[in-house]
């Protein structure tokens, strides 16, 4: 049973990596070529939304990031 939940940890954190990857170089080809996917302006509209919603946008913020670290 661990070996599973292992595997799928393995899979998980394989397409995360890959995700993340894909977001960057989405930013890079919005950089390059004006933001032809429009990942920067979905980037922009998400900063704002969290903006919005002011402390509790911040602390929702804040929890993402230290979950994502674990």
């Amino acid at each position: 049973m661990k070996q599973i939940i292992s595997n799928v940890n393995g899979w998980v954190a394989d397409i995360t990596d890959f995700l993340v990857g894909l977001i960057v170089l989405g930013v890079v080809i919005g950089i390059l070529f004006d933001d032809y996917f429009g990942v920067i302006g979905g980037i922009g509209r998400l900063m704002g939304q969290i903006g919005e919603s002011g402390l509790a946008g911040l602390v929702a913020l804040i929890l993402i990031v230290l979950w994502y670290k674990k």
